[in-house]
C-alpha cells in the first residue's frame, strides 16, 4: 500500500487513484515497482515509469489515447506504402533490473524487426530495443523516458505535446530534434504536426486516408 498524500491506494489487488491524472513518487524500491505492474497487470489503464527510485503514474486522458492511436497508425501507413515489415509491439514493458521501467505509448522494431520475430519476451540484455518510440506528451513530460530511452539504445523518438510535432534521434547518448526520420528516410515527416492538429475535428479513417494520400504523393515525388 501507497498513501502519499491520500493519493493512491492499493488494496486487494486494486489501484485508485483520486483526482488526479499524473502521480510522482520518490524513494521507490525496484521491489515496490514490479509489485506495482503484478498487481495491475490485469486490466490496467494505468502507465508506470520507473527510474532510478523515482515513479510516475498516469492515467491517459481520452485526447492522449486518440494522438496516440493516429500516430500509431500513421507508422503502420508509411510501412505499408514503403512495403516494409514492420513489428508493433505497442505499450510492452521493458526493464532494464534494479534501475529502469518503462512503456512507450506506442513501440516499433523496423530496421531490427528479424531480430525479434517470432519471440514471446524481449531481453534488452540480448535483443535490440525498438527502433522507434511514439510519446504523447498531453499530461506529463517525457524527460524521465527519454532519459531511460537513452539508456536503451533507442535509435528515435516521435514526440507530440498537443502542438508540435518533433523527430528526436538519439546521438551521443542524447536526444536531438531533426527533419528525418531514421526509419522513414526522404519523406518531410515534420508534416505529420498538420495532421495530428486535425485529430479531434476529423473522422479517424478520414485523416487516415489522407495521410496514406500524402505518404503515396510524396513517393511518387521522390521516384
Amino acid at each position: 500500500m501507497i498513501e502519499p498524500s491520500g493519493q493512491v491506494i492499493g488494496e486487494r489487488n486494486q489501484i485508485l487513484i483520486q483526482p488526479e491524472e499524473i502521480i510522482h513518487l520518490s524513494g521507490i524500491s525496484w521491489h515496490t515497482y514490479e509489485s506495482l505492474l503484478n498487481e495491475l497487470s490485469i486490466n490496467r489503464r494505468l502507465c508506470l515509469t520507473y527510474y532510478r527510485g523515482n515513479l510516475e503514474i498516469m492515467v491517459p486522458s481520452l485526447e492522449h489515447e486518440r494522438y496516440k492511436e493516429i500516430t500509431g497508425r500513421f507508422v503502420e501507413t508509411l510501412a505499408e506504402e514503403l512495403e516494409l515489415e514492420i513489428e508493433p509491439l505497442g505499450s510492452t514493458t521493458f526493464k532494464q533490473l534494479e534501475l529502469t521501467g518503462v512503456e512507450p505509448d506506442k513501440c516499433f522494431y523496423i530496421q531490427n524487426v528479424n531480430s525479434i520475430q517470432g519471440k514471446t519476451r524481449i531481453d534488452l540484455q540480448e535483443d535490440p530495443p525498438p527502433d522507434l518510440i511514439v510519446e504523447i506528451d498531453i499530461t506529463s513530460s517525457s524527460k524521465d523516458r527519454f532519459a531511460i530511452y537513452a539508456e536503451m539504445g533507442v535509435p528515435e523518438i516521435w514526440r507530440y505535446d498537443g502542438k508540435l510535432f518533433t523527430i528526436n534521434i538519439l546521438e551521443h547518448s542524447k536526444y536531438i530534434v531533426v527533419n528525418e526520420s531514421l526509419a522513414f528516410p526522404n519523406l518531410p515527416l515534420t508534416e505529420i504536426s498538420n495532421f495530428l492538429k486535425n485529430a479531434g475535428s476529423k473522422k479517424y479513417f478520414e485523416l487516415v486516408r489522407e495521410f496514406r494520400d500524402w505518404v503515396r504523393n510524396k513517393i511518387v515525388s521522390n521516384g
